[in-house]
């Protein structure tokens, strides 16, 4: 998905004020003067004024009070047979009303004693110096700085590590195989050492102008995308030099508490799920701690009416908000859809529900809604509850919601039945109204608009062939035909790399008459170095070892080297239809965390991260299954 442009907050500046020496020097003690006494002026109606207000406004107690079920956890029990609680608040009679006016009288007293210390306060503050002001100033920010550094620091409650295996190996018998795989972890090395020269500490990188670069997605700071997106990759290919210089960074730098506004899905899936396989793989603390430090800050995008999460926080004041370019002010169900495995994980290794609960809520809510046709819109407002535009999608918008429902169920160790419930029900919808057979005998998956299908693919959705073939085994009988499907749906994706001229593939493609597996508009025919079709390459691999899947990834993987890579990394180009194509000069992180990684794992041994242990989140970092002994699903203490 592309999203406009956005002002960063920091366009916008106060001017700073001016604690030096005034302009007229010679007015400088009647001018202090009158300052402090304005000021305590001020002051003192303000607090007068707060005062006040607690004898003349209504007792709020008397009013009708807006119930949500909670008072005898958020308010003092009250017996019910001496005034008990009722809808409209408390009513307190008898004995009661005697203790309750002394309570009245000891919070005024005590209001009084807090008036007059403020005030005392306040006087002896205007005695002092600017300087001294400043000192003061500075002692309270570096006391507030040394207490986060405190809780950050703190440690996490131990728990099981789960049975990791196939963290390392996966050394193909083969030769060619062998030497493939080696060219594949020499790209790796390009695009890393060239990002570590040239854009180190920034998001991503500009291999042709050599510098760093960033999108709105991950807000207005250097929170080196690339870096965290990498790590696992960098460990799986046994880059472990590499690795360790990223481990350092992280740890000196990697900083959350900034003012910038991030996409919630995109700092899940890159950050979040990076930091965690990075943990899981590596066994180091500082990746879980990152992550969970990370994770707090996204909390706030879910304080909304319903629960489904903004698109976009702020890090540091956690206001949240939707993209403007959503239906009518909606959140997109591929972004609060792809929650789940992160925050599941999250719950595991903090023991603290909170997470585990974001994500069922939002399971609860959709569960509750019509869907059209049995279809998941890809717009739903946060803040009625109702879906936006009708308009369902299995590649971008909606890709990952589904992926999620899955791999839910397979993290759990096959135990969240619920989640595959909701996933075969959601395929057998999409295989009714969007799966269609063109002319040419190409399988490919429309998009549902307004009741319409329209005959269009997205290379997002070519992840879909990885998907069927993984859940094919659990399917309702129907294992032998997601498998085909998942194959099918190979096909087609190869049949829009093979019909260009670079032998990569399109952004999207149509189905329409003569025109198949081709792009038509030129804003569609850009190839930005994506995943999604090499990515089912490996999985069909892994399920049916048929050579190929690994001829084709090959193909691939040689168009990328002939055509993307630059002296300074690896660039997405702008038509993928011409054989001298302009280069969009962006290195992607997901380049380096999914591309190269699925290429690599095409290349080797089925014991390198096995699928019955391992789960890929959608920006493929492994986490680890979660056996029935300790998944947050099934006993842990966190969620009992």
């Amino acid at each position: 998905m592309t999203a406009p442009a956005l002002l960063p907050l920091s366009g916008r500046r106060i001017p700073p004020l001016n604690l030096g020496p005034p302009s007229f020097p010679h007015h400088r003690a009647t001018l202090r003067l009158s300052e402090k006494f304005i000021l305590l002026l001020i002051l003192s109606a303000f607090i007068t004024l707060c005062f006040g207000a607690f004898f003349f406004l209504p007792d709020s107690s008397k009013h009708k009070r807006f119930d949500l079920g909670l008072e005898d956890v958020l308010i003092p029990h009250v017996d019910a047979h001496k005034g008990a609680k009722n809808p409209g608040g408390f009513l307190i009679h008898g004995p009661d009303e005697h203790r309750h006016r002394e309570e009245e009288e000891r919070l005024r007293n005590k209001i009084r004693a807090d008036h007059e210390k403020a005030l005392e306060e306040a006087k002896e503050k205007l005695k002092k110096s600017r300087e001294e002001i400043r000192a003061e100033i500075q002692t309270e920010k570096n006391k507030v700085v040394q207490e986060m550094k405190i809780k950050e620091k703190k440690p996490l409650p131990p728990v099981p590590i789960p049975n990791l295996s196939g963290i390392n190996g996966g050394d193909p018998e083969d030769d060619d195989i062998r030497k493939k795989r080696e060219k594949i972890k020499e790209m790796m090395k390009h695009a890393w050492d060239n990002y570590r020269i040239y854009g180190w500490g920034h998001n991503e990188l500009r291999p042709i102008a050599k510098k760093g670069h960033s999108t709105n997605i991950f807000g207005s700071s250097q929170m080196g995308a690339t870096i965290v997106d990498a790590l696992d990759t960098l460990y799986i290919m046994g880059l472990h030099d590499e690795f360790r210089d990223g481990k350092k960074w992280i740890e000196d730098s990697l900083d959350f508490s900034v003012n910038s506004e991030v996409s919630v899905f995109e700092v899940n899936i890159r950050f979040i799920g990076g930091l965690l396989a990075a943990y899981y793989l590596s066994g180091e603390e500082i990746f879980k701690i990152k992550a969970v430090q990370l994770a707090e800050k996204l909390l706030p995008a879910f304080n909304t009416p319903t629960g489904i999460p903004w698109a976009m926080v702020n890090l540091k004041s956690g206001v949240g908000r939707n993209w403007g370019w959503a239906s009518a002010g909606s959140s997109i169900l591929a972004e609060f859809g792809t929650l789940h495995m992160e925050f599941v994980h999250l719950s595991y290794l903090t023991g603290d529900p909170v997470y585990y609960k974001k994500v069922m809520h939002i399971r609860r809510l959709l569960q509750k809604m019509d869907r059209p046709n049995g279809l998941y819109p890809n717009y739903l407002n946060p803040r009625t509850g109702r879906w936006g535009q009708y308009h369902t999608s299995v590649g971008g918008l909606g890709d990952s919601f589904y992926e999620y429902l899955l791999k839910a169920w397979l993290m759990s160790d096959k135990t969240d039945l619920e989640a595959r419930n909701m996933y075969d029900d959601a395929i057998e919808a999409i295989e009714k109204h969007l799966i269609k057979k063109s002319r040419g005998g190409l399988t490919f998956i429309g998009e549902w608009k307004n009741g319409h299908l329209e005959k269009k693919m997205g290379h997002l959705a070519c992840f879909a062939g990885g998907m069927f073939a993984l859940g094919a085994d659990g399917s309702r009988n129907k294992a032998g035909h997601y498998l085909e499907l998942g194959a099918e749906i190979a096909r087609t994706c190869h049949e829009s790399y093979d019909r260009t001229a670079l032998k990569l593939g399109p952004e999207s493609f149509k189905f329409d008459g003569a025109v198949e597996a081709v792009a038509v508009r030129q804003a569609e025919k850009y190839y930005i170095l994506r995943p999604e079709v090499i990515e089912t390459y490996w999985y069909l691999w892994r399920f049916t070892h048929d050579p190929r899947y690994r001829q084709w990834g090959w193909e691939a993987a040689l168009a990328i080297e002939k055509y993307c890579r630059v002296s300074g990394g690896f660039s997405g180009v702008k038509d993928v239809y011409s054989s001298t194509p302009a280069h969009d000069d962006v290195q992607q992180s997901f380049f380096l965390a999914e591309t190269l990684k699925y290429l690599y794992l095409l290349f080797s041994g089925d014991d390198l991260l096995p699928l019955d242990h391992w789960v890929f989140n959608t920006e493929a970092h492994p986490l680890p299954v979660l056996h029935l002994a300790n998944t947050t699903l099934s006993g842990n203490p966190a969620v009992r």
